[in-house]
């Protein structure tokens, strides 16, 4: 057997396996969060985060619904919009006499140039 080796596949200094004393872990707390499909997920914070910079709410990493600290009253998925067109948002901030106006407006730019 050639380069046979006891410890294939390990990184040189791992130590033996489940060996816990490779440097000391930050404290730690865990928070639970729940999806509407009642999915957990449990994410983990360092002990000393203030709780106001711990997020209320998550994207569930399993269905991609938002998901809340409270098991009873899960948030519910937001009504999503369809896709708009440039020509959609414009049409929500004119009016067919403002729209009309600028094209006059444009047009007559256009002649007063020269062009057609």
């Amino acid at each position: 057997m050639a380069g046979g080796s006891a410890i294939r596949g390990t990184r040189v200094g791992s130590g033996p396996m489940g060996e816990h004393d490779h440097g000391n872990h930050a404290d730690r707390i865990s928070v639970s969060y729940w999806d509407a499909q009642g999915n957990e997920t449990v994410r983990f914070y360092a002990a000393d985060v203030p709780a106001d910079q711990i997020p209320e709410f998550i994207d569930s990493p399993t269905t991609g619904l938002p998901a809340g600290r409270d098991k009873a009253n899960p948030p519910q998925v937001q009504k999503a919009e369809p896709y708009k067109t440039h020509l959609a948002y414009v049409k929500e901030r004119r009016t067919e006499e403002e729209a009309a106006q600028i094209l006059a407006d444009a047009l007559e730019r256009l002649r007063a140039n020269g062009r057609p």
